[in-house]
């Protein structure tokens, strides 16, 4: 018997598909007979793992679930790797975690199995875990208490070294469960996954709340923007998609290369999908509203963390306002607080706080780091500001770097970079602040131009001036052929710093 919610879940929906990927399509009761088979593997004659770290590393596909959840029911920490990721940063997640057990899919051996055997740990490969025999379905697994950790989530480390946020099972369900209600799950939904898989947007998402609807989740290896298409064109079933705004970005982009009797095809698939979301970093205006010409669909924005899961959300049914995150989730308590931990007024910017049954445990070997994050009554500090109004929240961006303190005044570089994408020269772009002693920083921009078009910086604050106050304006401009992304798509924001002063020297 097991008290993992998840695994708990899978027993209503025993007949129905649970995964479709490359691997073929498999049934709730597949899945739990395969994650049987590798508990059992893992356990290798032990009772319980108690909490193990494994490591693991594979595609989105049917092995990537059975080995997640074969690793909770051996009574394991998940530790899910990132298949971009060089051998450096890899090396850093295993030593940081103390992984004990490293598995990767055949694919990434040759990263992995070298880490694994120079630090002495067991490693194994998916295809030999994931292999069912009728021995490992008369093994008794190890009774797991909700409470106990579940996985190690590595953060995007934009701002230091990534730090393993520890989620228990209980947050996990919390979690699922707050979206399950928002966002109006049901076993009759079908998504497609699309996103890697060693974050919460995928993991907890994607891929956990399909299997606690008792949904289908079909899974393609890695994200391909006709593909994604052909499955929204096929309309067979699917309901749902979630992705970050550089997926829709080229989603887009492929649907302005198609010709029309193609275009119209698209358009009509994403008629028969109930929701399309956009998270993990900021939706940029303009995108939202080519995408609603392109699909007919208000993308639905959310906001959260790897340490909180979601905490806001735009409404399933009503006004989603462009710019903004909705509001709390069940069970999500949000505050705003200024520098001094008080509350702060309507309409004035604060700092996001978060309280409930869904924020993490801990970081993982950091108890100064996890001291810090917290209030002395529990409210997790996101570092990110917002500001609230009628109950609506508007991220302005991250305190650290989204924040710009320029001349006296605090900016948004958020604000400031819709600004920029209106202009007919940008393609894309990103806003930072540069340390300057007259200035405290300086508004800094990094623009990738529309080809055919170029930019300097007296053309773009002459633009400027008649749009925005005019301290809000870069006075740095460089352009750039590609912005520095993580695998999230999200803008690498100190690494454009260094470069700024690298250059301003």
């Amino acid at each position: 018997m097991t008290s993992i919610p998840l695994v708990e879940r899978a027993g209503q929906f025993v007949e129905r598909t649970s995964i479709l990927a490359t691997e073929g399509q498999f049934t709730y009761q597949q899945l739990l007979d395969m994650s049987a088979g590798v508990a059992v593997r893992l356990l290798d004659g032990k009772h319980d793992l108690d909490g193990a770290r494994v490591a693991f590393l594979t595609s989105p596909s049917m092995a990537y679930v059975a080995v997640q959840w074969g690793i909770w029911r051996a009574g394991g920490i998940a530790v899910p790797l990132c298949v971009q990721h060089p051998v450096p940063e890899l090396a850093y997640v295993l030593d940081d975690a103390a992984a004990d057990i490293v598995v990767a899919h055949p694919d990434f051996t040759d990263r992995l199995q070298s880490l694994a055997s120079g630090r002495g740990l067991r490693f194994e490969i998916t295809s030999s875990l994931v292999n069912l025999s009728e021995n490992s379905l008369a093994v008794e697994l190890p009774k797991i208490d909700s409470a106990r950790d579940a996985m190690l989530v590595y953060t995007s480390g934009t701002t230091s070294r990534p730090k393993g946020a520890v989620t228990t099972h209980d947050n996990i369900a919390a979690q699922v469960t707050a979206l399950i209600e928002a966002w109006g799950w049901s076993e009759n939904d079908h998504i497609l996954e699309v996103l890697p898989l060693h974050h919460v947007h995928g993991i907890v998402n994607v891929v956990a709340c399909a299997l606690w609807a008792g949904a289908r989740c079909e899974m393609l290896p890695k994200f391909d923007a006709d593909l994604v298409w052909d499955r929204i064109i096929a309309s067979d079933g699917m309901t749902l998609l979630m992705a970050v705004p550089t997926v829709y970005a080229r989603l887009i982009k492929a649907w302005d290369a198609a010709v029309e009797s193609r275009q119209q095809a698209m358009t009509a698939g994403c008629q028969n999908l109930r929701l399309m979301v956009s998270g993990s970093a900021a939706l940029p205006v303009p995108m939202l509203e080519k995408w609603r010409q392109v699909s007919g669909h208000t993308l639905l924005e959310r906001y959260g963390m790897t340490e909180i899961g979601m905490a806001l959300s735009n409404p399933l049914e009503g006004e989603r306002r462009p710019g903004c995150v909705g509001s709390p989730l069940p069970r999500v308590e949000v505050q705003l607080v200024d520098e001094h931990e008080r509350q702060v007024a309507e309409g004035q910017p604060g700092q996001i706080q978060v309280k409930g049954p869904a924020v993490f445990s801990r970081y993982w070997k950091k108890p100064e780091a996890t001291a810090d994050a917290f209030t002395a009554d529990g409210w997790f500090k996101t570092g990110d500001v917002a500001v609230c109004e009628d109950n609506i929240y508007r991220i302005l961006g991250r305190e650290s770097v989204d924040i710009i303190k320029t001349g006296g005044y605090k900016v948004s570089a958020l604000e400031i970079e819709d600004m920029l994408r209106t202009h007919e020269a940008v393609a894309e772009c990103a806003v930072v602040g540069v340390a300057d002693e007259e200035w405290g920083q300086r508004v800094a921009a990094a623009v990738v131009c529309v080809p055919g078009h170029v930019l300097d910086i007296d053309r773009l604050r002459a633009w400027g001036k008649e749009r925005m106050a005019p301290y809000k304006l870069p006075t740095l401009l460089r352009l750039v052929d590609t912005l520095p992304r993580n695998p999230l798509g999200k803008v690498t924001k100190p690494v454009l710093v260094r470069q700024f002063e690298t250059t301003c020297r």
